[in-house]
Protein backbone atom coordinates (compact mmCIF):
# COMPACT_ATOMS: atom_id res chain seq x y z
CA UNK A 1 0.00 0.00 0.00
CA UNK A 2 1.20 3.48 -0.83
CA UNK A 3 0.72 6.14 1.84
CA UNK A 4 1.19 9.84 1.13
CA UNK A 5 2.21 11.99 4.09
CA UNK A 6 2.35 15.55 5.33
CA UNK A 7 4.73 16.48 8.16
CA UNK A 8 3.59 19.31 10.42
CA UNK A 9 6.36 20.76 12.56
CA UNK A 10 5.34 22.72 15.63
CA UNK A 11 7.33 24.02 18.58
CA UNK A 12 6.32 21.09 20.74
CA UNK A 13 5.84 18.24 18.24
CA UNK A 14 6.45 16.79 14.83
CA UNK A 15 3.19 15.28 13.57
CA UNK A 16 2.85 13.07 10.51
CA UNK A 17 -0.51 12.94 8.68
CA UNK A 18 -1.25 10.15 6.19
CA UNK A 19 -3.45 10.14 3.08
CA UNK A 20 -4.42 7.48 0.56
CA UNK A 21 -4.66 9.81 -2.45
CA UNK A 22 -2.73 12.82 -3.68
CA UNK A 23 -5.99 14.76 -4.04
CA UNK A 24 -6.74 14.33 -0.31
CA UNK A 25 -3.26 15.49 0.68
CA UNK A 26 -3.46 18.45 -1.72
CA UNK A 27 -6.83 19.54 -0.34
CA UNK A 28 -5.58 19.09 3.25
CA UNK A 29 -2.61 21.34 2.51
CA UNK A 30 -4.86 23.86 0.77
CA UNK A 31 -7.17 23.99 3.80
CA UNK A 32 -4.44 24.45 6.43
CA UNK A 33 -2.32 26.88 4.38
CA UNK A 34 -5.06 29.00 2.79
CA UNK A 35 -8.07 29.16 5.09
CA UNK A 36 -7.48 31.18 8.25
CA UNK A 37 -8.60 29.45 11.43
CA UNK A 38 -8.32 25.93 10.04
CA UNK A 39 -5.65 23.71 11.47
CA UNK A 40 -4.80 20.08 10.79
CA UNK A 41 -7.47 18.71 13.15
CA UNK A 42 -10.37 20.57 11.51
CA UNK A 43 -8.95 19.87 8.03
CA UNK A 44 -8.99 16.13 8.83
CA UNK A 45 -12.58 16.44 10.10
CA UNK A 46 -13.55 18.12 6.83
CA UNK A 47 -11.90 15.39 4.73
CA UNK A 48 -13.52 12.71 6.91
CA UNK A 49 -16.95 14.30 6.58
CA UNK A 50 -16.90 14.79 2.81
CA UNK A 51 -14.96 13.22 -0.05
CA UNK A 52 -12.64 15.37 -2.16
CA UNK A 53 -14.99 15.64 -5.16
CA UNK A 54 -17.98 16.57 -3.00
CA UNK A 55 -15.91 19.13 -1.11
CA UNK A 56 -14.72 20.75 -4.34
CA UNK A 57 -18.31 20.82 -5.59
CA UNK A 58 -19.54 22.36 -2.33
CA UNK A 59 -16.89 25.09 -2.49
CA UNK A 60 -17.47 25.77 -6.20
CA UNK A 61 -21.24 25.86 -5.65
CA UNK A 62 -20.99 27.97 -2.45
CA UNK A 63 -22.83 25.26 -0.52
CA UNK A 64 -22.26 26.58 3.01
CA UNK A 65 -25.04 24.37 4.40
CA UNK A 66 -23.32 21.10 3.42
CA UNK A 67 -19.97 22.28 4.75
CA UNK A 68 -21.43 23.45 8.07
CA UNK A 69 -22.89 19.97 8.70
CA UNK A 70 -19.36 18.58 9.12
CA UNK A 71 -18.27 18.08 12.73
CA UNK A 72 -16.21 21.04 13.95
CA UNK A 73 -17.22 23.35 11.10
CA UNK A 74 -19.70 26.09 11.88
CA UNK A 75 -21.46 28.43 9.53
CA UNK A 76 -18.77 31.13 9.70
CA UNK A 77 -15.98 28.63 9.09
CA UNK A 78 -17.90 27.14 6.16
CA UNK A 79 -18.35 30.63 4.69
CA UNK A 80 -14.61 31.30 5.13
CA UNK A 81 -13.78 28.02 3.37
CA UNK A 82 -15.99 28.95 0.41
CA UNK A 83 -14.65 32.49 0.13
CA UNK A 84 -10.96 31.60 0.48
CA UNK A 85 -10.96 28.44 -1.67
CA UNK A 86 -13.43 29.37 -4.40
CA UNK A 87 -10.84 30.88 -6.75
CA UNK A 88 -8.32 28.10 -5.98
CA UNK A 89 -10.76 25.29 -6.80
CA UNK A 90 -12.53 27.23 -9.56
CA UNK A 91 -14.40 25.96 -12.59
CA UNK A 92 -12.43 22.73 -12.86
CA UNK A 93 -13.59 21.70 -9.39
CA UNK A 94 -17.21 22.43 -10.26
CA UNK A 95 -16.92 20.52 -13.55
CA UNK A 96 -15.35 17.53 -11.78
CA UNK A 97 -18.01 17.46 -9.06
CA UNK A 98 -20.81 17.74 -11.61
CA UNK A 99 -19.45 14.92 -13.75
CA UNK A 100 -18.93 12.68 -10.71
CA UNK A 101 -22.60 13.06 -9.78
CA UNK A 102 -23.76 12.08 -13.28
CA UNK A 103 -21.85 8.78 -13.41
CA UNK A 104 -20.17 8.86 -16.81
CA UNK A 105 -19.56 6.07 -19.30
CA UNK A 106 -15.96 5.21 -20.18
CA UNK A 107 -16.04 7.27 -23.40
CA UNK A 108 -17.57 10.27 -21.64
CA UNK A 109 -15.02 9.94 -18.84
CA UNK A 110 -12.20 10.27 -21.39
CA UNK A 111 -13.76 13.46 -22.72
CA UNK A 112 -14.27 14.74 -19.18
CA UNK A 113 -10.65 14.04 -18.21
CA UNK A 114 -9.37 15.76 -21.34
CA UNK A 115 -11.57 18.81 -20.68
CA UNK A 116 -10.31 18.99 -17.07
CA UNK A 117 -6.71 18.79 -18.29
CA UNK A 118 -7.26 21.67 -20.71
CA UNK A 119 -9.02 23.72 -18.02
CA UNK A 120 -6.03 23.16 -15.75
CA UNK A 121 -3.88 24.59 -18.54
CA UNK A 122 -5.99 27.76 -18.61
CA UNK A 123 -8.65 27.05 -21.24
CA UNK A 124 -12.22 28.18 -20.65
CA UNK A 125 -14.68 25.34 -20.08
CA UNK A 126 -16.64 25.83 -23.32
CA UNK A 127 -13.50 26.16 -25.46
CA UNK A 128 -11.96 23.07 -23.88
CA UNK A 129 -15.13 21.00 -24.37
CA UNK A 130 -15.57 22.07 -28.00
CA UNK A 131 -11.90 21.42 -28.77
CA UNK A 132 -11.96 17.94 -27.20
CA UNK A 133 -15.16 17.03 -29.07
CA UNK A 134 -13.55 18.15 -32.35
CA UNK A 135 -10.40 16.16 -31.56
CA UNK A 136 -12.46 13.07 -30.78
CA UNK A 137 -14.38 13.32 -34.04
CA UNK A 138 -11.04 13.49 -35.87
CA UNK A 139 -9.23 10.75 -33.90
CA UNK A 140 -12.20 8.46 -33.26
CA UNK A 141 -13.80 7.06 -30.10
CA UNK A 142 -10.81 4.82 -29.28
CA UNK A 143 -8.51 7.86 -28.73
CA UNK A 144 -6.85 8.04 -25.31
CA UNK A 145 -7.09 11.11 -23.04
CA UNK A 146 -3.49 12.10 -23.80
CA UNK A 147 -4.14 12.00 -27.55
CA UNK A 148 -7.27 14.14 -27.17
CA UNK A 149 -5.38 16.75 -25.13
CA UNK A 150 -2.43 16.75 -27.54
CA UNK A 151 -4.72 17.18 -30.56
CA UNK A 152 -6.64 19.98 -28.84
CA UNK A 153 -3.43 21.80 -28.01
CA UNK A 154 -2.18 21.47 -31.60
CA UNK A 155 -5.39 23.03 -32.92
CA UNK A 156 -4.86 25.88 -30.47
CA UNK A 157 -8.47 25.86 -29.25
Amino acid sequence: MKLLTHLAIRDDAHILYGFTTAAERELFRLLINTVSGIGPKIALNILSGMNVTALRGAVAGSDVKSLSQISGVGKKTAERIVVELKDKIGAAGAWEAMSAQRGLSEADQKINDAVLALMALGFKQIEAHDSVRAAQSTLGPQAMVEELVRASLKKGA
